[in-house]
């Protein structure tokens, strides 16, 4: 039997006027400042497997989260229980612990004049993703397992394929006056097959398709077909000799590595002084032909927002778009109010927050600006090398910069993609990765909030047989 689990439909509730209503009543209790977070969103699973449906998810949440400021000491709390006593519970427990937390200088809202929201449809929320019925939800799944098995006869099992979709909305009301909110959503397809070669050896890989529009997903065959692709050209895979080549980093992988670039020059980051980044601004930190943009404002010729896209940040700031790399030189940090001030600047209005604690740092639609060669071009010009896609393990030491990964992908071979390779470890420091960059693709295409192209860095290490 399949688990199927399902939620209560919720009831509607006016999500401004509740927050507005926490923040007055901390206000109330004794509080200089406060700032209350309302969400609800609805999420649909399903996972077939060989055709039949192992697990069905429907589910529908919602809460509030407070932060309360007396003076230089705040705290948060947060609860589901949206029922008179809940509310009183969550303030009273906020404002108790607010009174006796230690004073931080830095601590409090955004000043008074820096509020506000962009205006008009960033192409967050369409009906589609909601109004496609259940079955239909199921079948896309089951189609898109059914054309991966069908690619290949060495495609024997499967690890399923999933169709999800997840919609939701956010308010964001404090203490001084400001009160706005936004609707989101998307849904996703993705297959993960598995093969097995003439000697028994099984690998397995996925694609998927992520969209903020139905319309826009790729089809269930075309997600089942890519995924049998990546699977089939990891049979044979074998390990390869210790060694110093050019590596390439397929899209899917040169994301991760623009995280890491995210993640070090992260006003948190920098003002601990745990990066390799800090006290580098205005300094060249990478090639000339890097350019890293973090732009939440993103709205595509097509009037779909980005994933990253949202009308104002964590704290209620208008979201902007900030350059973090200029042709290999770091121009800004990525600062909410807390890190600015620690470090004497501005915010970036880059602040992120879930509904408990202080606002932290994320990024919008964070991208690494495309370069003028074909990935074909690029794998042309590689006598002998290593294009990447996978990587495993978190081997990044943001302190140092140094870099240690476990890899899966394909060995380079006079500009060809010959034989696959697995349990290798690529090496080699992030600063010095980033000046040791080669080659920038012009295959950017947006499939998250984090994107990037085909990238090739010189100078890295394999660690192999």
């Amino acid at each position: 039997m399949p688990e199927v689990i399902v939620q209560a439909e919720k009831t509607e509730v006016d999500l401004e006027s509740l927050a507005a209503e926490i923040v007055a009543m901390a206000i109330k209790a004794g509080a200089s400042d406060a700032e209350a977070v309302a969400s609800e969103g609805d999420e649909f699973s399903v996972n077939v497997r060989m055709g039949q449906v192992e697990t069905l998810t429907e589910s529908g949440s919602r809460a509030v989260g407070l932060r309360v400021l007396f003076g230089k000491k705040s705290a948060s709390a947060s609860t589901s229980d949206l029922t008179p006593d809940g509310i009183r519970q969550l303030v009273d427990g906020a404002v108790a612990l607010a009174r006796i937390t230690e004073e931080d200088p830095f601590a409090g809202l955004p000043d008074a004049g820096e509020f506000g929201s962009i205006s008009g449809d960033l192409g967050l929320y369409f009906d589609d993703v909601d109004s496609l019925p259940a079955a239909e939800r199921i079948e896309m799944a089951r189609r898109a397992e059914a054309a991966a098995l069908a690619a290949d006869k060495r495609i024997t099992n499967s690890n399923g394929a999933t169709f999800k979709a997840s919609t939701g909305r956010m308010v964001l009301a404090n203490s001084l006056g400001f009160v706005s909110g936004y609707r989101k959503g998307h849904a996703w397809i993705s297959a993960t097959p598995l093969a097995r070669d003439e000697n028994g050896q099984m690998q397995l890989d996925f694609w998927l398709s992520l969209a903020r529009r139905l319309s826009d997903l790729e089809s269930p065959e075309a997600v089942g077909k890519e995924a049998a692709k990546r699977t089939l050209r990891r049979l044979g895979a074998r390990k390869v000799p210790t060694q110093q080549v050019p590596i390439v980093f397929a899209p899917e992988v040169s994301r991760s590595l623009i995280g890491s670039v995210f993640e070090a020059a992260s006003g948190d980051a920098i003002w601990r002084s745990a990066s390799f980044l800090a006290g580098k601004l205005g300094e060249a930190i990478g090639a000339s032909s890097l350019t890293i943009i973090d732009d939440n404002t993103m709205v595509f010729p097509s009037g779909v927002g980005g994933f990253g896209t949202s009308p104002f940040d964590g704290e209620g700031l208008p979201s902007l778009r900030t350059v973090v790399v200029e042709k290999g030189v770091l121009r800004n940090y990525l600062l909410n109010t807390y890190t600015a001030r620690k470090l004497g600047m501005k915010s970036t209005h880059n602040a992120a927050r879930g509904l408990a604690g202080t606002p932290g740092i994320g990024a919008g639609n964070l991208y690494l600006e495309p370069g003028a060669h074909t990935p074909e071009e690029i794998l042309g010009a590689i006598p002998k090398g290593l294009y990447v896609t996978s990587l495993m393990g978190f081997g990044v030491n943001l302190v140092t910069g140094d870099y240690s990964r476990g890899a899966t992908g394909l060995w380079i071979e006079n500009g060809e993609l010959t034989h696959a390779v697995e349990e290798v470890t690529i090496a080699g420091n992030l600063a010095e990765m980033l000046r040791n960059v080669t080659a920038i693709g012009n295959d950017l295409v947006f499939r998250g909030a984090v994107t990037a192209p085909t990238l090739r860095i010189d100078g890295m290490t394999i660690a192999g047989a």
